[in-house]
């Protein structure tokens, strides 16, 4: 491996790639050092004058998976150094990052890992077909059989695959169908939350950040949304470079390349993982520096805004009124004959997918507290409703559980407009609706345990019952508002990022030539906080943003999708639930008499509640620490089942050949546990066969034309004539 690396990548075409990367974030960061000083702009001016959100009705909690770890278990890992499958522990914490572990033991000692998958720009693939599709792809110009052999074998049926288009792939293996279904949802939840974009809570770095790069693209003629804005800012970034860098690699590399096709394109993988890794470290290391340089001058550009506020405002309105006198004309003809036409089947296209995958969220929302109901029926001790609770509390961030909301989305359709309007793909849609509808059941789930918690003060066991359904239908009631104020505000966001980079692309070739003389009428002392660019797209959005609000509002009259109209949801109709906490409550220890986990360091992380369980079956062989089983989804009968943690941690797992205990050999665990001579016998598939595998709400304001869109998972905002920010 070293050698096709250091053969490939020689020095020069290593000083080529550090000096391809420094070009790029050279030009960003004159783009970032400009939208800094503007975010700052946006986010004391709406400091100072205020703003509203609407009101929501659920509770959001701080910290949900506070404790908590999503999944671990044990699968088979391909190890492209040796060519060799190899049983590895994985384990998910609440970062959502994969820890790679030569067994469980290792994990539960303390040991360091022996890698950690971040998922940022993946996809999770469960066949082969699909993954050698992407693959051979990656080298269209090579002339392959068609009968080829991958370079790949996989032992069983049911591969799971994490594929990037410049980082190494990760492969790995399962025994049976569920299982693959079950590590196929968490990861598919490990990448979705990894694309989730920037932290929203910085109010000045993140809208700099994302329109700087918004700009920088703009600048290189790309419009449209980009799937790969999705990790920290330094993926963000080597993504970025990536971009024109690997098709130029590529060129120069490939038909050097010798062997195979499928050597080929192995040592391609090889290679390009490693040119990412050089630009990640160079595109970390600079962005760094460029952050902190603009974090020094902060404070001075803090106080000069502050005093010269008003003065600002004011030459800010005074240029934004020549511009959109000279630009409004053909913003508007281009509206009317080329986007006002296709606003509703946009929407429509939209709202179908969407209103389905929330409408199941509700439905399982609803049998889950039914089932807690009809249990403390059976039994209403508050040892079992704290049970029940337990269980329940983490119902938005189980993966399987919640997989058949995210697969409604899965059906969105946007075929037409990726050419119409540069849409890369909708699973810049598709992600970031999973996303709300997580964040809606949390929030449902959330205000139900506290609706319940503080109802059960002086209640008996008699009282329970009539109290989870008073609770539940107050949580319904409210799900139905706030799910209905979220869809409408990703409606409008979306139907944003799909036309206003289409108007740009067709506005800018004439406009953008007469835009630098408005730049003399800004005095120096303010040229940093108004940009004419920036005015400018304020105007565009300001000229679509009224049709886009009248669509939605009638959409929300008809009650097709079970939208409410805004008039519905002016203020908050439960004020007093606002009172109530923010912490997640411990059922377990207040109700089930087991204590919280309260140890610290490592111990405590490593006996965290684990949200997806792993259930041992009756008469089923628990080989090399893979995980088991999945329960139907439709009962959600998950965590445990009546055995206990230690009891499942000291029970051996059987040989599925000879049927005795499997001994644990001792020493050190980075020995690991090779699949040596292991005779995999697929049941009920009719093979049998030896492998020898090795050894090792927010509302459009018209008034001050202030609203925010995603580009790639991102929130991008176009502050306008008020420029102020409402997340």
């Amino acid at each position: 491996m070293g050698d096709v690396i250091s053969t490939n990548l020689d020095e020069g075409k290593r000083e080529m790639i550090t000096a391809r990367t420094n070009a790029v974030m050279a030009e960003f960061g004159r783009f970032y050092e400009q939208q800094y000083a503007v975010a700052l702009f946006n986010s004391v001016r709406y400091e100072i004058e205020g703003g509203g959100n609407t009101q929501t009705q659920l509770l959001h909690r701080k910290d949900p998976l506070k404790n908590k770890s999503i999944f671990s278990g044990g699968l088979f890992q391909y190890l492209e150094e040796s060519k060799k499958w190899r049983s590895r522990f994985l384990y998910v914490g609440d970062s959502y990052n994969i820890s790679l572990y030569e067994s469980k033991a290792a994990h539960d000692r303390g040991l360091h890992s022996k890698g950690v998958i971040n998922c940022a720009g993946y996809r999770a693939l469960t066949s082969m077909e699909e993954y050698l599709g992407l693959l051979n792809n990656s080298l269209s110009d090579t002339k392959a059989k068609v009968a080829s052999a991958p370079f790949l074998k996989c032992p069983t049926q049911f591969p799971l695959i994490l594929w990037h288009p410049y980082a190494r792939h990760h492969y790995f293996c399962v025994m049976t169908e569920k299982e693959q279904k079950k590590w196929h949802a968490v990861f598919q939840d490990c990448v979705r939350h990894s694309n989730n974009g920037l932290s929203e809570e910085c109010k000045v770095a993140t809208p700099a950040f994302t329109d700087a790069l918004r700009l920088y693209r703009q600048a290189k003629g790309h419009y449209g949304t980009w799937d790969l804005m999705c990790g920290n800012q330094a993926q963000i970034l080597a993504n970025l470079v990536m971009e024109t860098l690997h098709p130029e690699l590529k060129n120069l590399i490939v038909p050097r390349l010798k062997g195979k096709l499928q050597q080929r394109q192995r040592d391609w993988m090889l290679i390009s993982d490693a040119v990412y890794r050089q630009v990640v470290s160079q595109t970390k290391t600079q962005h760094e520096a460029l952050a902190q340089v603009c974090e020094v001058e902060r404070p001075r550009l803090d106080s000069a805004l502050r005093t010269d506020m008003d003065q600002i405002i004011t030459s800010k309105e005074h240029v934004s009124g020549k511009i959109r006198a000279l630009v409004l004309p053909r913003v508007e003809q281009l509206v009317r004959s080329k986007v006002q036409p296709y606003i509703h089947s946009i929407l429509e296209a939209l709202m179908e997918p969407t209103s389905r995958g929330f409408s199941e969220v509700r439905d399982i929302l609803f049998r889950e507290l039914v089932e807690v109901s009809k249990n403390t029926m059976n039994d209403r001790s508050s040892e079992k409703l704290g049970e029940h609770m337990d269980k329940i509390s983490m119902l938005a961030f189980h993966p399987v559980k919640m997989q058949s909301c995210y697969e409604k989305m899965e059906a969105l359709n946007l075929e037409g407009l990726q050419q119409r309007c540069d849409v890369s793909s909708p699973s810049v849609f598709i992600q970031r609706a999973q996303i709300l509808m997580r964040q809606q059941m949390d929030n449902a789930v959330h205000t139900f345990e506290q609706l319940v918690h503080q109802s059960l003060d002086g209640h008996s066991g008699e009282d329970f019952c009539k109290i989870i359904q008073r609770c539940q239908d107050r949580v319904l009631k409210k799900y139905d508002y706030d799910s209905s104020t979220v869809r409408k505000k990703f409606f409008r966001e979306a139907l944003l990022q799909i036309i206003i980079p289409y108007m740009l692309k067709q506005l800018s070739p004439s406009c953008s030539p007469d835009l630098p003389k408005f730049k003399e009428l800004i005095f120096e002392d303010f040229s940093r906080f108004i940009l004419v660019e920036n005015i400018f797209e304020e105007v565009v959005l300001q000229s679509v943003s009224k049709d886009i609000m009248m669509a939605v509002k009638e959409a929300a009259v008809q009650r097709r999708h079970n939208l409410y109209r805004d008039s519905m949801v002016l203020t908050n109709s439960d004020p007093n639930l606002h009172l109530l906490g923010e912490d997640t409550i411990d059922w377990a220890g207040q109700f089930g008499g087991v204590k919280g986990d309260r140890q610290g360091g490592e111990v405590a992380n490593r006996k965290r509640k684990q949200i997806v369980s792993m259930i041992h079956l009756d008469g089923m062989p628990l080989p090399y620490e893979s995980c088991q089983e999945v329960p139907g989804v439709d009962g959600i009968p998950e965590e445990s089942e009546g055995q206990t943690e230690q009891d499942l941690e000291t029970e051996k797992p059987v040989n599925p050949i000879q049927h005795v205990p499997i001994e644990k050999e001792p020493g050190s665990p980075d020995n690991g546990n090779p699949i040596t001579e292991l005779q995999i016998e697929l049941h009920g598939k009719g093979l049998n066969f030896v492998e020898t595998l090795g050894s090792s709400a927010h509302d459009v304001n018209v008034r001050n034309s202030e609203t925010s869109y995603r580009t790639g998972g991102q929130r991008f905002a176009l502050a306008c004539s008020c420029g102020i920010f409402l997340f």
